[in-house]
Order: structure tokens, then sequence, then C-alpha cells
């Protein structure tokens, strides 16, 4: 075959030129873009990697974006809790101040104007805003979360940045850690709030004093025997009653002994420490931390019916003269009550003619339209509030239900439930507690308390609930009553008996019952165990057919209990203004016969604040940790956006002076092979041949 000049063009330009041209097209589009591949289909593994890495930098940019938004709430929390520990430390400083005896009224007055001063700054720090969303509030961020009165709107849900793959950062606090939380390192604290001295000199009491220091004598007449009748309940939440009779030799010091007995304590082992302070107020101790459970009640009594100390009953109310107790010494009737705990409270059926003498029998407290109870429902297992799904099993002290203190349950019990409907109408029910179907009692008329199984039964005692309980008495206060046995009737009742009422657990575990339709309403409440008095010896708890302890309430919805110093669940402005108030009084130890008797007093004020300030200076301690932690993330987020970087323009970056290099090399070879097929045209056939 015979090779033309038009062979060798098509062979030697055509093809390379084409291949040329392109690899040239190619590397300038890199160096003009700046990118290896403009399509994935110019090279897939590029495209997917450079994709990956995209993904990954977008992410990033999340963390970012979420850590900074998240970082900027807690540096203004730090910011404000700065300010409010600052101002403890100035209310602490003026509390010591307000301590001292050389105030005067004047002096204590301008004290307490500060403090509500502070005070009002503490609500205006707690509903600090920042972008119009408050700090404070939980997840609920447009609510307020601190009213007037000191109590909290909010939730205590937690908000969290994103700051990795399954990982996430705390950023804010709620109020309810803040204002509501809880400290497992502190003991609980009580006191009594009766002041007593030395019944015949007035002098100061001591453990060492005698009990005839403590309660005196009739005209002279010694002995007598001294009864004291102790009630509480122990830092596991059981409950105990006990009965305890002294000469009056005996000290006082055998009385703290043996009510720290009643707790549990033992010659080798104490549970609790009981004492008495300067001002001959009973103090326990729990040395167990973190228990809210710890309560004490005690009246102590003696009976002169014949100059020598009998039996005395607190429960024979009808021995008992209007000008006895504590009103005159030497009492003018045969039964003296010494009462070591006053409360504002009223006893429930005219029960006693002297407060101190009740312990669980007493009227919720009133306020317009509010009916509240006192005592916080606490599990058993923990230390949290009950809520309206809670079993009433779960808080009460069952082994205490019946009279085998074996059974461990609720049935067998029964609450007495008194006072006057919304209507100003007297009534007198019963819950009687029965795990063969619970049921209520209210005049003359028994009605079963439904569960919500299928079918519908009366619920078994220990499966009964708060919300059960709380829709007897809603029904019981509004004088709404079912009309029939069934269910469905029941179920009405409930619904009807809304639009009179509610009846509900507060933030904080009490019962609480609010008039729908009065200001001030009527209604008053009485909830409690029907052994409540019964000082009767009728349980066998070591099984050798003797009698050898009481039946105690299994639980108390409303008392007349001691006073708290210290305790692990905190309430903070409920705290605060119960210090202020202390200074109003000009109170420095607790002391019923004035102003409120039911506050603590300076010097335990400053044991409380120490708890506070330990509680918001922890609490300030985790704002910082989650700045650091929001800080740390950014700082890596900004690295590994960096990493990830110059890996993505390793992947699709071109290589400038790779390209250059490769655009000259191609360049070259072009002209090459131009040159080449220049002299290839320009031979003749003769120089061919």
């Amino acid at each position: 075959m015979r090779i033309t000049s038009g062979m060798y063009y098509r062979n030697l330009y055509g093809n390379e030129n084409s291949k040329l041209s392109n690899q040239l097209f190619d590397v300038n589009k890199q160096i003009a873009s700046g990118l290896k591949i403009q399509y994935a289909s110019d090279d897939v593994t590029v495209f997917t990697e450079t994709m990956r890495l995209d993904n990954e930098l977008t992410t990033l940019g999340q963390v970012k974006e979420s850590a900074n938004s998240g970082l900027k709430v807690s540096d203004q929390t730090d910011a404000t809790l700065n300010d409010f520990n600052d101002t403890l430390t100035r209310f602490n400083t003026l509390l010591v101040q307000a301590a001292n005896d050389t105030n005067d009224d004047v002096s204590r007055d301008a004290i307490a104007q500060e403090l509500r001063g502070l005070e009002g700054h503490l609500k205006n720090l707690a509903n600090t805003s920042i972008d119009g969303k408050y700090l404070f509030s939980g997840s609920v961020t447009d609510v307020k979360p601190i009213n007037d009165d000191g109590t909290y709107n909010g939730n205590n849900v937690e908000l969290n940045a994103f700051i990795g793959s399954n990982n996430q950062q705390q950023y804010n606090v709620s109020g309810a850690d803040l204002f509501l939380g809880e400290e497992s390192s502190v003991n609980r604290e009580i006191t009594t709030n009766v002041v007593n001295k030395n019944i015949f000199d007035g002098s100061d009491l001591f453990a060492s004093s005698s009990l005839r220091d403590l309660m005196g004598d009739k005209n002279g007449i010694s002995p007598n025997t001294n009864y004291f009748y102790v009630r509480g309940t122990k830092s596991d939440g059981s409950a105990f009653k006990e009965k305890f009779s002294y000469s009056d030799t005996d000290t006082i010091d055998n009385l703290l002994n043996d009510i720290g007995k009643a707790y549990g304590n033992t010659a080798t082992s104490d549970v609790v420490n009981v004492s008495m302070n300067t001002k001959g107020e009973i103090v326990v101790e729990d040395k167990l931390k973190g228990s809210s459970k710890l309560d004490f009640h005690m009246v102590g009594a003696i009976d002169y019916t014949d100059g020598t100390g009998g039996l005395a009953d607190v429960n024979d109310i009808d021995d008992l003269q209007t000008n006895g107790g504590e009103t005159t010494y030497p009492p003018a009737g045969e039964l003296y009550i010494k009462e070591f705990i006053k409360s504002d409270l009223t006893s429930a059926n005219g029960a006693a003619t002297i407060e101190g003498l009740i312990y669980d029998r007493t009227e919720f407290s009133k306020d317009g339209s509010l009916v509240t109870s006192n005592a916080s429902q606490i599990l058993k297992n923990g230390n949290g509030f009950a809520t309206s799904s809670t079993r009433l099993s779960e808080v009460a002290d069952t082994t205490k239900g019946t009279l085998d203190t074996t059974d461990d349950t609720l049935s067998g019990t029964t609450f007495n439930f008194d006072g006057v409907d919304v209507n100003g109408n007297t009534y007198n029910a019963t819950i009687n507690l029965d795990n063969a179907g619970s049921t209520f009692t209210v005049g003359g008329t028994t009605y079963d308390i439904y569960d919500m199984s299928n079918p519908r039964a009366a619920v078994p005692a220990d499966e009964m609930s708060y919300q059960q309980l709380m829709d007897v008495m809603n029904m019981v206060v509004t004088d709404t009553l079912p009309t029939g046995g069934s269910a469905t009737d029941y179920d009405d009742a409930i619904a009807s008996s809304s639009y009179k009422g509610t009846t509900s657990l507060t933030y904080d575990g009490k019962l609480q019952f609010e008039d729908a339709n009065s200001g001030t309403s009527q209604a008053t409440i009485a909830l409690y165990d029907a052994t409540s008095d019964d000082f009767t010896m009728n349980v066998d708890s070591d099984g050798d057919g003797t009698n050898d302890s009481y039946t105690s309430s299994v639980m108390t919805f409303n008392t007349n209990n001691t006073l708290t110093i210290r305790d692990p669940k905190t309430d903070f402005f409920k705290e605060i203004n119960e210090m202020i108030i202390a200074v109003e009084d000009g109170k420095t130890y607790p002391d019923a016969t004035t102003g409120s008797s039911r506050n603590i007093g300076i010097e335990n004020a400053l044991a409380k604040m120490e708890d506070l300030q330990n509680h918001t200076n922890r609490i300030h301690a985790s704002v910082g940790a989650n700045s650091n932690s929001l800080n740390r993330s950014i700082e890596r987020t900004a690295t590994l956006e960096i990493a990830t970087q110059s890996l993505r323009s390793s992947v699709i970056d071109t290589d400038l002076a790779e390209a250059s290099l490769t655009l000259t090399k191609l360049n070259t070879n072009y002209q090459a092979m131009l040159s080449t097929v220049g002299k290839i045209s320009q031979l003749s056939l003769v120089n061919y041949l």
C-alpha cells in the first residue's frame, strides 16, 4: 500500500491535535476555575470524596453556630449569677448585722428595708432575659420565671447545644434547679419554737437540768410523773409514736436520749443528733444526708388529780380548764399540758383547746380562694415530691397501715376528712382504704372510689393514687357527690365538681384546693389518719405476744410540726422572705409568742443562707463548666474546619504550580507537533520518493 502525505497528516496532526487540544482545554479550565473537576463525570472518585467533605463542613458549621448560640446564653447566665452571688453576700452581711443585739428597732427596720430591696433585685435577676428569652425558665423561654410572690412558672427542661454526632452540651440553667433544686449533701435540721426557761426562776435550761425545772409541779407537791407524747417521721419516711414517763429528778438529757432512740439511735450508732439550744428549744439534726422526711412533735403532760402525778392522758380534753396549760402556773385544772410546738393552724372540729397539743388534726391554711396543706408528700424511695399519678403507698409508711406491722399495706387505713364545703355547710367524711375495694363515706352514704380498669372497679388500697384521693376531696368540698353507684355517676360527679373547684398538688407536693367561684372561699379542710390521737399500746412488733408499740399515722397531710432550719430541698424566694421576716420581727431565735410564730429566727436564717449560697455557687460552677465545654467545642470545631478545608482542597482544588508545568509541557508538545506537520506538508513528491 502506498503511504501518502495525507495519511501522515491525519495520523500525526488529526489524532494528536485533538488529544492535545483536549488536554490543553482541561488544564486551562482547572487553572481558570481552581478546581480539578467541574462535573461528577469528570472523576467520580474526586466528586464523591468532595461531597463527603462538603457535608462534613456543613455539619461543622452547624456545630459552631449552635455552640456559639449556647455560649451566648451561658455567658449571660454566668454574668447574671455573678451579680446574684454578690447580692447574696450583701444579704448575708446584713443578716449578721441584724443578729447583733446592739441593734435597736430603728436599726433593724433599716436593715429589713435594705433586705427587701435586695430581695427585689434578686427577683429581677431571676427574670433576666436575652433577645426576649428568659434565662431561667427552662424550655419555656417566653414565660417569666418568677412571680412577685416568688413562685416559679417555668419547667426543669435542659436546653442543649448540638456539638457533634450524638453529642450535646447543656447551656442553660433552669429555675427549677436554681430556685427549687436539691443538695444531696445537706442534713435536714428541725427545731421546736416554744422558748423554755426554768419554770421556777426563769433561768436558762440545760441538758443537765431536771424535768421538774422544765415541767414544774403543783403548789410545791413533788414527786410527779412527767409524761411526754412524741410523734414524728424518720429519715426513711417511717413514722413513730412514743410515750415516755419520767420522775421529777430525771434530766432533760434523759428525755433527749429517748427521743434519739425513738428515731433509731443505739448505744453504738446515732442516726440523729438531738439537743437543746440556748432558748430551751429541742433541735433534731438528721445524720443521713439528702433526706427531707425528718419530722417531730412533742407534748408534755402531768396529771395533778391526786397530787402524785397519775397517768396524764393528753386526749382527756375534758380535764383541761380554759385557763389551764401555759396560760397560768400552777394550772387551775387537773391536767397540765406543756406545749413545745405552736402553729397558726386551727384544730379540726374543735379537737383541743390548746393548739400545740395537736399534731395532724389541723385545718389547711386559707388564703383567699386557696386552701393549702403544709406537709409535702415525699416519696419513700428517693427524695422527690409526689405527683398526681403517684400511689399513696409510695409515700405512706405502709407498715403502720394495720395492727400487724408485718402486713406492709395501706389496707385497713381510714382517713378522717372534715370541714366546711364551698356552700358553707359542714361535712364529716371518711376515706376507707381496702385492697378489696376502697370507698368514701359522707352523709351516711358510701361510694366506691373507682379505678380506670376495664371493667371499672373500686380501687385497691395499695393502688390508689393521689389523683383519686384529690377527686374524692374535690367532690366532697364542692358538695358534688355521685347521684348513683355506677362508674359513670362517679365520673360525672368528678367532672361537675371541677366547675366549682380544683384540688391539686403544688410544685412542692402539698395538697391544695382552689375555689373556682369565690375570691374568699368558705371551704375548710382537715385530712388526717383516724389513728392520729391513739396512744393505746396495741402493736406486738416483736411477736412475743405483748403489745409494745403504738400505731402511728401512715401519712400526714397537714401538721403542727417543727420548723425547718436546714433541708436538702431549696425553695429560694420562700426562704429569703422568711429570713427578712425574722429581721422585721426582731426575732433572733424561734419564739411562738412574738411576730410570726413559725419563723426560724435570724440565727437559723444565717445557717439557711449558708446553704443557699453553697447551692447557688454549685449552680454557678456548673454554668462555668458548660461555658468551658462550649468554648472547647468551638475551638475544636474551628480546628476541624481548617483540617477539613485543607483535605477538601487537596482533593478538589487545582495545584497551580503543577497545572502551570503541565500547561507548559503541553504547549511545547503542541508546538513540536505543529512544526513536524509543517515540515511534512512542504515535502515534494520527488523528495518523498
